[in-house]
């Protein structure tokens, strides 16, 4: 018997919303197969099991939010007896009565402790203002006795706003998730549903931005690549495909990344707890816009098994099932390295913070007609820059380096990427 656990879906998440059980009681479930829905400040994710059993029980109720770690089923092995099954919810109760017990004498003593307060210090109850009941719920809610929560309430009274003027549910709901204190005044109007999405994921994404940078100590390198050979093969490699099939320069470069951490497997994993940890495995975390706004960094699965053509067709599903809201929860938090690509911006050079706990971001810049000197002769050539964020508690400049020569050498002779 083993717990299926709400997973962890990148540092900046501590807890997530189980929207909806695809699965009930009783279910044979496999290896990877979607068993729930969850919602985080990212969106809703679909989270895989990573073991073969039966659903033996459903441990959280639908909606619920629940902290990262909090078990969320139990899941029997398909060899497991029924009597070693009963012992676990045994014991499963007996640690729920202990935790009753817990918080039953904590709340004792504490109402011993409101006994032995001083007459002196007490509050006369004439002077004691009473507290009304504040309603989660809108619904027949008038201008003078508006039911909102506690939290909205006190939002509200920390943004100098009329909530009389708040017509529905989803915006006093929307006010309460605010955090700029120093906004004086919030209209209907300024309170939008797509807003609100951005700005948890803007929130999710400092948090994670301001870790990396307090524990992380990076090193940056670059370095110019020259992309004539590689993209004069590509319009080689195009001209046999139809237009819905053909590979774009993105899918060569994550190809060739994947193939140069495989040499420089040193870079492809995790720092955690004073620890390196190399994986054999690649899931680049590849930097998608949203069309709503904001970014989100899922991960190419195995990257590293892809052919070219394969490569460009995991790409394009990754992208429509993110700017969907489809993902899978493998996807979200298993990347062991980022790429990000600004060069359809025009930016030369990105400089990218590692998300931990990884160990490396690759920046790759646009393809820009650049002078370039080749067998003491100076001609134009379309010329990438790429640059390495490294951190220099697992690895050091000299290792970063090696990466980047080993990218430029795959773009040199792209008939190694297929």
């Amino acid at each position: 018997m083993s717990q299926f656990l709400m997973p962890s879906l990148g540092a900046d998440m501590e807890s997530a919303i189980l929207m909806e059980w695809l699965v009930k009681e009783g279910d044979q479930v496999s290896k990877g197969q979607v068993i729930a829905e969850v919602e985080t400040s990212k969106g809703v994710i679909e989270i895989e099991i990573f073991e073969d059993g039966v659903v033996e029980k459903l441990l959280v109720e639908e909606e619920t939010d629940c902290k990262v770690g909090t078990p969320l089923a139990l899941i029997r092995s398909d060899g497991e007896k029924v009597e070693e099954v009963a012992k676990v919810e045994e014991v499963t109760k007996v640690d729920e009565v202990v935790k009753e017990e817990v918080q039953e004498v904590s709340k004792e003593t504490k109402r011993e402790e409101e006994k032995e307060v001083p007459k002196e210090q007490e509050v006369p109850k004439e002077s004691t203002p009473q507290k009304e009941t504040i309603e989660p719920s809108l619904e027949n809610a008038t201008p003078e006795r508006l039911k909102v929560s506690p939290a909205a309430r006190k939002k509200a009274d920390e943004l100098g706003v009329d909530l009389t003027k708040i017509e529905s549910k989803d915006g006093v709901i929307r006010l309460a998730q605010l955090g700029a204190k120093e906004a004086q005044t919030v209209s209907k109007a300024q309170i939008k549903p797509e807003n609100t999405a951005k700005d948890a994921m803007r929130k999710a994404i400092a948090a994670a931005m301001s870790r990396s940078n307090a524990e992380i100590p990076h090193y940056y390198l670059s370095a110019s690549i020259n992309m004539s050979p590689a993209l004069a093969f590509l319009e080689e490699l195009n001209e046999s495909r139809d237009i819905k099939s053909r590979i774009l320069p993105v899918a060569m470069l994550i190809r060739a990344v994947a193939l140069s951490l495989q040499k420089v497997p040193e870079l492809n994993g995790f720092y955690k707890d004073g620890v390196h940890e190399m994986r054999e495995e690649v899931h680049i975390g590849v930097a998608i816009a949203l069309r709503k706004g904001g970014l989100m960094t899922p991960a190419l699965l195995n990257a590293q098994s892809l052919n070219l053509g394969e490569t460009m067709s995991a790409l394009s599903d990754l992208i429509t099932r993110t700017r969907g809201g489809k993902l899978r929860s493998s996807e979200i938090s298993e990347q062991t390295i980022t790429l990000t690509n600004l060069g359809d911006l025009g930016v030369e050079s990105v400089y990218g913070v590692i998300y931990p706990p990884q160990l490396a971001i690759v920046g790759l810049g646009a393809i820009l007609d650049s002078p370039w000197v080749e067998a003491n002769a100076i001609g134009v050539r379309k010329v990438m820059k790429a640059t390495l964020a490294g951190d220099h508690r697992a690895t050091d400049g000299r290792t970063g380096a090696l990466f980047l020569g080993i990218l430029n050498k795959f773009l040199q002779n792209p008939k190694e990427l297929l």
